[in-house]
């Protein structure tokens, strides 16, 4: 297996956003110590649990404490953006870190209507996201398709470009593309199967990419007793209830566990879920089979993780999943 670590940069209970990401440093260095592909990090705005909004800087901080571990954007949410913008971000990323820098590209805003206004962006700025991909690509590559107009830094870099999505467009997109796709399968699983069989289907080779190339996201709860792992899931949901289900509700931080578990049982529930269903859950030995047999499920070339708990749960999953072999085929 190939696999990666997506990391969420969680702010956990009571820490704070620079210590969430002295923990995503040190997740990365434990990444790159044991052999992972890649470590990406995904666009969020207003939220209070999650710290990689400003992804290209969290890039370029973990990048000068690592070496030779492949990071990345997991994704840029583009609509966000203006593409020469952040064709200079990846730019100069590439520059300082050559041959280490990736730059997934997702469609999606990444937050709510209401956030989006105060990034002073158009809502309709999704429809333009082939336009826009198409464009920054042309920045990245040396032949910008806006005359006049060249990303320095950025400019002939050829930092590799991967589509993000959840459903049939991206899979099309990436396809006529020729680029690599990852798909949401960690949170929206819903579409995947089909999604990658129409993308396999209908992929087109590029300068970037001779042969399609599938990334599929999937959990990982991992911890060295299954009972351990089952309790981490739980208040993993829990968390998930309390920040969808209650997250405008001036109690809630006072629901209980009980209560908490009542809700995730709930119809309210059940996107909830549908976002948990694809997890690597239990001890090293179990999640490693439930990766394997997931891979081959989702037909996947490589499997990005979104690894669940503390940081030093975190390291531990990812320590516990390369003793029991899970990187053992990754030369490969």
């Amino acid at each position: 297996m190939r696999l990666s670590v997506l990391d969420l940069a969680p702010i956990a209970p009571g820490e704070t956003a620079g210590a969430s990401l002295a923990g995503s440093v040190e997740l990365a260095q434990a990444a790159e110590r044991l052999g992972y592909a890649r470590v990406w990090y995904a666009e969020h705005h207003n939220m209070a649990t999650i710290a990689s909004s400003a992804t290209s800087v969290l890039i370029a901080h973990v990048a000068a404490h690592t070496s030779t571990i492949r990071l990345g954007a997991g994704g840029v949410m583009l609509p966000n953006h203006s593409p020469l913008v952040i064709a200079e971000q990846f730019g100069t990323l590439a520059e300082l870190h050559p041959g280490r820098i990736d730059l997934g590209l997702g469609r999606a805003p990444g937050t709510d209507q209401r956030t989006w206004t105060a990034l002073r962006r158009d809502i309709r700025a999704s429809e333009r996201f082939p336009e826009d991909v198409v464009e920054l690509q042309g920045y990245l590559s040396g032949t910008p398709t806006v005359p006049g107009i060249k990303a320095v830094p950025g400019h002939g870099t050829n930092v590799p470009l991967t589509i993000l999505g959840s459903s049939l467009f991206g899979a099309q997109l990436a396809a006529a593309l020729g680029l690599p796709y990852a798909f949401a399968s960690h949170f929206a699983p819903d579409a995947l199967h089909q999604a990658v069989a129409v993308y396999r289907e209908r992929f087109e080779p590029s300068a970037q990419l001779d042969a399609p190339f599938v990334i599929a996201g999937i959990n990982a709860v991992v911890a060295p007793s299954r009972d351990e792992a089952m309790q981490m899931q739980r208040e993993l949901v829990r968390a998930r209830v309390r920040g969808l289900l209650l997250r405008d509700s001036p109690i809630a931080q006072q629901v209980g566990d009980d209560e908490l578990d009542a809700l995730a049982a709930s119809p309210q529930a059940a996107h909830i879920a549908t976002m948990v269903r694809n997890t690597a859950l239990g001890t090293g030995d179990e999640a490693v089979a439930t990766l394997r047999r997931f891979q081959v499920e989702a037909d996947a070339d490589e499997l990005i993780m979104a690894v669940h708990g503390t940081t030093a749960e975190r390291i531990r999953a990812i320590e516990l999943l390369e003793a029991a072999g899970g990187l053992r085929d990754a030369a490969a």
